[in-house]
């Protein structure tokens, strides 16, 4: 018999000792979870995870951003090894074509703008810069646009590359950077690794999922062939199809599509065309935008649009018109609908990926969701059972990852001044979350931007896209008068030919990736 305290957790909705895994579906949010389950289980652990060859691995260009180096040295994997299998190039940012009005871009670099001090931050200095620029009291190179102080984003506009070095002071301590890599490979890469720590692959697709009928917990599931596979934790990993987490455990959506109409896309890769950027791009269309994704042999290219705004025919038109290189393959269409699962962990199971939510890879945070997924999940692992308290912490924590990315997109597509289409006046008009009226108005007022500790794009990210997208400050930080006018104007010329200067110093994209990391 069981001790009593384990028969009042089980009432609670607790389960029993995790001792194996069952994986449902593979790709790369399915081989992320594996690997990274198998770097921390316990020894007397199994991971069995289970996919089938019939379900097609999108293999397009995949952007990513920088959280991902952080994953891949969690397992051990080498920068140089994962660029060089998975053709991958270096990301410093994202390039926004069109989305304040045609012909504008701005750009969104992962690094940093200047210095923040612990009084004020550094855009204020900037702000404040400018109000003097607009008196008449500053020289003509003076203050310039915001991105002229920033590593990352003067870099990427030379087409060069450096990992950050250095430390306090130096300039080239501020670069942050990301990857763009073919996603089927990186999946593949992350199958070997493991499988090399006892991961068990099976082939099949699941047929039936039965379920305890006292506590509603998954105990196993039927594969087509007949084969059953028991397990003590579920991870769902099937993709939009969420087997698991919707057909199983009957976890309701919450569907955004009303702030992010965007449910469709088509992606089509081409050849390559002259040196590699070390960016993607991001170029705003009637019904949606199209994306830009180089690798080290081809090319990634897409368009996300609203079908309620256009048709197929007239985007795959668009499409094929606007991308550069040969077509290697035939546009592949993708569906899909933006919002998330009321619950990401019910009972015994996990959705991770796009089992889970989705939000459109605007930012490019589709592997980041799945890997925060994953990260939450290790740092909560039931290895004694799944604890009612932890999974509601769980669901909570993601519930909220999910709101914050999601008010990040929506102010791309709101704060626009495009009425060309009727795609673009109804985002420019339409109703905004509270959550990002608060914020937008809050730096309206003078330019603050308050951070969360759990915000993924940092209050330097928040700038660039506000920036962009036309946001304006009334006014600034007034701690920045505390600044003499001379002492400003020096500084900010100082800083602004140093990152000049930094970046012209850096070596081509293109020279970089041939010496240390190009595909064989």
């Amino acid at each position: 018999m069981k001790p009593d305290t384990e028969s009042k957790s089980a009432k609670a909705g607790d389960t029993p000792r995790m001792n194996s895994v069952v994986i449902v579906g593979g790709g790369t949010s399915g081989w992320m979870s594996a690997a990274a389950i198998a770097r921390i289980a316990p020894p007397n652990a199994s991971v069995t995870l289970v996919e089938s060859d019939e379900v097609g691995v999108i293999g397009v260009g995949e952007a990513t951003i920088p959280p991902l180096i952080e994953f891949n040295e969690f397992l051990g994997l080498k920068e140089n090894d994962i660029l060089r299998e998975c053709q991958g190039t270096f990301k410093l940012g994202i390039e926004f074509v069109d989305w304040l009005n045609i012909g504008e871009r701005y750009f969104h670099p992962f690094g940093f703008y200047g210095r923040d001090t612990p009084e004020f931050a550094f855009h204020q200095l900037w702000l404040r810069l400018k109000a003097l620029s607009d008196e008449g009291k500053t020289p003509s190179d003076l203050p310039g646009d915001i991105n002229q102080y920033n590593l990352c984003a003067v870099a990427a506009g030379l087409g060069r590359f450096s990992p950050p070095q250095g430390g306090g002071e130096a300039i080239l301590s501020t670069m942050r950077y990301a990857y763009h890599l073919d996603s089927k490979r990186y999946g593949q890469m992350l199958r070997r690794y493991a499988e090399q720590r006892g991961v068990r692959r099976v082939e099949g697709l699941v047929e039936s999922v039965q379920q305890n009928p006292d506590h509603g917990t998954i105990q196993s599931v039927t594969l087509r062939s007949g084969e059953v596979l028991a397990g003590d934790l579920f991870i769902d990993c099937s993709g939009f199809k969420s087997l698991l987490i919707e057909g199983a455990m009957g976890s309701g959506f919450v569907d955004w599509s009303h702030y992010l109409p965007c449910d469709r896309a088509l992606a089509l890769p081409t050849a390559g065309i002259g040196p590699t950027k070390p960016f993607t791009r991001a170029t705003a269309d009637v019904a949606g935008w199209r994306w830009r994704i180089p690798l080290q042999e081809r090319q990634g290219n897409g368009y996300v649009y609203s079908s309620a705004f256009a048709e197929e025919d007239d985007v795959h038109r668009r499409l094929v018109q606007g991308v550069d290189g040969e077509a290697l393959a035939d546009p592949l269409p993708l569906r899909f609908r933006t919002g998330h699962r009321r619950a990401f962990w019910e009972k015994n199971c996990v959705a991770i990926g796009l089992a889970g939510g989705f939000i459109e890879p605007l930012e490019s945070t589709s592997i980041h969701l799945a890997q925060v997924g994953i990260q939450r999940l290790i740092n909560l692992w039931p290895g004694r059972g799944c604890n009612s308290a932890e999974i509601a912490h769980y669901n909570k924590a993601m519930t909220a990852d999910y709101e914050r990315l999601r008010d990040f997109i929506v102010l791309h597509y709101n704060a626009t001044q495009r009425e060309d289409t009727p795609f673009w006046r109804y985002v420019g008009n339409m109703e905004i979350p509270e959550t990002l009226a608060a914020k937008l108005e809050m730096f309206r007022g003078s330019g603050r931007i308050i951070a969360s500790p759990e915000d993924l794009f940092t209050p330097h990210s928040w700038l660039a896209v506000m920036l962009g997208q036309g946001v304006r400050p009334r006014s600034y930080d007034a701690l920045v008068d505390r600044v003499p006018e001379d002492t400003l104007i020096q500084n900010m010329r100082l800083l602004k030919q140093a990152v000049a200067k930094t970046a012209a110093a850096l070596p081509p994209h293109e020279d970089y990736i041939r010496r240390r990391c190009a595909t064989q």
